[in-house]
């Protein structure tokens, strides 16, 4: 893996957390409901999540590109169901089409989670058989 990919995920995943704390945010202050605290618990827990990932190649523990496919699948993952949740959440409200166009792409939420779910199940396989 070359530094540069590795230090792209990891920016790409802090910016997941930020996305994170402000979905939490918005939970609280603007679109109370537990679709939006979900979404921000799963991008909260995952962005820390992928760097721990980045971390298992730096040092050894899983295969260099195997430890990337996985950062950045759970990386994709989380984007997937934190945004859908997120942009399913924020239609009713905005006046910008191309939310509520977004917002009616069928599926993006569960493919989110079944990648990000593939994803954890992909690093436990890589840690145990390396």
């Amino acid at each position: 893996m070359s530094q540069l990919t590795a230090r792209l995920v990891a920016f790409l995943s802090c910016l997941l957390g930020a996305f994170g704390v402000t979905l939490a945010a918005a939970a609280s202050h603007i679109a109370p409901g537990k679709s939006l605290e979900s979404a921000a618990t799963i991008a909260m827990v995952t962005a820390p999540a992928v760097l721990a990932m980045l971390a298992m190649t730096r040092t050894g523990l899983i295969r260099p590109r195997l430890g990337l496919l996985c950062a950045m699948a759970a990386w994709a993952g989380a984007w997937l169901f934190s945004g859908g949740v997120a942009l399913r959440a924020f239609a009713p409200m905005s006046d910008w089409g191309l939310v509520h166009a977004l917002a009616t792409i069928p599926m993006v939420a569960p493919i989110g989670g079944t990648l990000l779910i593939g994803a954890w199940v992909l690093a436990a396989m890589a840690a145990l058989f390396k």
